[in-house]
Order: structure tokens, then sequence, then C-alpha cells
């Protein structure tokens, strides 16, 4: 069979395309530039083209697979109409291959997704179960963002952006959180819990549904056949996390109360309390799965992050650089609330928006997500899928910060960020640079500074 990426080089598409190429399937596809993953794909046996062009679509290709980000009047997906080939998003071919795993699991949630995936899968490769893994982010104890496993085991991140998940067939399913994102897809919160409820119903009864009891918008298990199990901090959930303490580097430590029976002495490798939650709701998913306990405790404390998760990049001039993913307000105050547990001198926040639609919907919310950093910097928004509207931009953002009494610049080029940084950061300081676009160009480029 021969089957064409459109967008191959995305970190999902990618990921599906290996699983193809390792299951002997003819694989091209193609992208608008070159990367480690093209050159990855490419040594393994993919025809790779740079640009996207109607040619790229020859008669022998069998299905052609695109992404959400790939617009309707992309030159190869209409010709691969024109040619009457069979066309299908990612997360409908996901959900296909997801059909040949008994125990395929799906995390999804407004954040957390990368990191919960990353821990699971770090707990079932320390049981030896051998999973295939999918993951968007670099996970470096499997040299990357997926693993072919040859074993019933699946465990696939799950986003709810244009109801992608609802493609999935999960046999247990994690909701870390529910919060308004994607408004440029969804109308409101309402239509976002509606989406969350027709995940719940895809699982089979005897699935699980593993959610965030303590999230507000967890109202959710109407029509669910599957097991509920919520977790949380507070007492009227199945699975009650107890007894938190961190250490000095901001990593937790806590007991859990599982069903009436206790659980002592987890430890993580990884800071802050939105990282104990993630913990909670996969080890929940691994003791439900097999695997015993004493090996989920170890996995756990295995796990050391994720490229782009509070990811330690260096130093400039005894400063720490940090880099996060954090692109969504609540994102942002969990990330710069573990930073300030352990920051010595001044805590800076380098930002920089993703998208306009998320950017003016939550505006005010980002106006309050800064509080604990000491300087905050905002750069250009990166606009990602969209054409800018011209109804915003990140000076409003600036405003509103200094309104709220938050030290914030605006600076456009991320040059002028390097040099503004090199002049003001001193030792013990932190430096975050937050986003889910290129952002962390800055903290390299700093970083070579030194």
């Amino acid at each position: 069979m021969n089957i064409h990426f459109i967008g191959i080089g995305g970190i999902s598409m990618s990921a599906l395309a290996e699983i193809c190429i390792n299951k002997k399937y003819n694989v091209s596809g193609s992208d608008m530039h070159g990367s480690e993953l093209t050159e990855k794909l490419a040594s393994q046996g993919a025809k790779i083209f740079i640009g996207h062009a109607k040619e790229n679509i020859s008669d022998d290709i069998d299905i052609v697979v695109y992404t959400a980000a790939i617009h309707p009047d992309n030159p190869e997906l209409i010709e691969a109409k024109n040619k009457n080939k069979l066309t299908i998003n990612r997360a409908a071919f996901l959900g296909q291959l997801m059909r040949e795993y008994k125990n395929s699991i799906a995390v999804s949630g407004t954040h957390g997704k990368t990191t919960t995936t990353s821990m699971l899968s770090t707990i079932f490769e320390h049981a030896e179960l051998d999973p295939t893994i999918l993951v968007g982010g670099n996970l470096k104890s499997i040299g990357g963002n997926v693993k072919i496993g040859h074993s019933d085991h699946f465990i696939t991140e799950a986003c709810e952006y244009v109801d992608s998940f609802l493609n999935f067939n999960p046999k247990i399913a994690i909701v870390l959180n529910i919060e308004e994102d994607h408004l440029d897809y969804f109308s409101g919160i309402d239509e976002i819990k509606a989406s969350f409820n027709k995940f719940g119903k895809l699982l089979p009864s005897d699935g699980y549904f593993v959610i965030n009891g303590d999230n507000q918008n967890m109202d959710i298990l109407h029509d669910v056949k599957a097991k509920a199990i919520k977790f949380g901090k507070k007492e009227s959930n199945d699975v009650i996390i107890e007894n938190i303490a961190f250490d000095d580097l901001g990593c937790g430590s806590f007991d859990l109360n599982y069903m009436g029976k206790k659980l002592t002495g987890f430890k993580l490798s990884v800071p802050g309390l939105h990282n104990i939650y993630n913990a909670t709701s996969a080890i929940i998913v691994s003791l439900v799965s097999g695997i015993d306990l004493e090996t989920v405790k170890e996995g756990i404390i295995d796990y050391t992050g994720v490229g782009r998760r509070f990811e330690r990049k260096g130093q400039y001039n005894g400063a720490a650089i940090i880099d996060d993913y954090a692109h969504h307000p609540t994102e942002i105050k969990a990330t710069l609330s573990t930073a300030k547990r352990f920051k010595k001198g001044t805590l800076w926040c380098v930002f920089q928006p993703h998208t306009y639609s998320r950017t003016i919907s939550l505006l005010d919310e980002f106006a309050e997500a800064f509080y604990s950093a000491d300087k905050v910097i905002i750069t250009d928004i990166y606009a990602a899928r969209e054409d800018d509207p011209g109804t915003v931009h990140s000076r409003d953002l600036v405003e509103k910060l200094q309104h709220n009494n938050v030290d914030a610049i605006y600076i456009s080029q991320f040059e002028d960020i390097v040099k503004y940084l090199k002049e003001n950061v001193k030792e013990n300081d932190v430096v975050i640079t937050t986003g889910a676009g290129p952002i962390y160009l800055v903290g390299e480029e700093l970083i070579k500074e030194n």
C-alpha cells in the first residue's frame, strides 16, 4: 500500500508515517520545510518532497493523509480528490490504527497531554510492556516522538481541536482538565464540555474514564458506559492526592488514597503541583492496566521531562535558562508558579502569544497570568494557522499587564530581546521562554552568548 502524508514533518504526522513504514507500507510525504524529522523519515525509506505541489500525488498512491492545518485549496489535496484517491484526516487515520491494539490509551485535556503521555510511556517502558507510543514532544527515553512497540499497548495524545479525538478508538481515556481554548473552533465552554462528553462515550463498558475531579468543568459523564475514576485533592474523588511536599527544586512527593486503600511514597523528578496531577492520572491508568505498584513508583520517578516542558536549556551569566511550551493562561500560571518555588534572583518571562484568536478571546485571562514573574517581555503574536485580522496586537497585552502593575514591555525582534536580556540578566536569575512558537530560540541564542 502507498500512503502519502501532506504535512509529514509535523510532530504527529511524522510519527504516523514512521508507524506505517514499520508496517512495511510505502510512504511519501510533503512539507514546506525540511527538518530532523523529515530527514529521519527519509533515512527510513520515505520519499520526501519539500513544498506542496500536485505533482507529488502520483497515480500509484492509495491513501492521502492530511492534518487540520491543511487548507481545502492545498494543491495536493485538490489533486488527490481529482484522482479519486482516498483522503483521510490525521485523527481518523490514527483512530483506525488504534483498533489494532487491545489496550489503547488516549490522553486528553486542555493542558498537560504531552507530559502525561510521556509519564505513562515511561512507566510502561519500565514495566517492559513494549508499548507503541505517539507523543507530541521529544521524549529522550524513546529517542524522539514515536516508539514502535510489539504489544497490545498503544499510548497517544488526544487533542480536542476540531473534535479530532472523536475519531479515536480508546479503551482507556484521561481528561486532565477542561478550559476555554481553541475558540476559533468552539463557541465556548459548553460546546467544549459537550465534545469531551462525546469523547467519553467512545469508551467501551469495560474501559476506564480517568478524569480530574477537582476541575470545575468535569460534568461530562452523561451516558458514558466506561467506569469513571475521578482524581484530585478533594475528598469527593475516587483517588485522593494527600501529603504533598516539594523539594528544593520544586519536585513533588505525595501519597494516594486509592479508592479507600493507602498508597504511599510517590516521588517525581519534575517540578510543580500540576505535575502531581498529571502523574496521578498516569499512575491510575498504569494500575488499571495491570502494572504492579512498585514498578509504577519506579517508573514515575524515572520520568525526567520532555522537550519544551519546563526544559532546562542551560545558563547565561549564572542565570538559569528554561523553556516551556505554555501558551494558555493556566499553563503560564503553572509554569511561573513552579519557577517561583526555587528562584533566588529575578524571574524573567519571555512570552510569544500563539494565534490571534486565542490572544483576543483570552486577553483578560492572559493579563492575569504573569503575577509570579518579576519581569515580562512580550513579543509578536505567532500566527500559526491564522491570518492577522488586525484586531489584536501584543501591545494590547502589554498595556493590560502594565495596568495590572506587572513590569511588562513589548519587544518585537528576537535579536533585540536577546540584547536586552544580555544587558539586564544577573546571576541567580531565572529566564523562562514560553509559547508554542519558536520563542525557545531566544534562550538558545542567550546561552550561546555565555
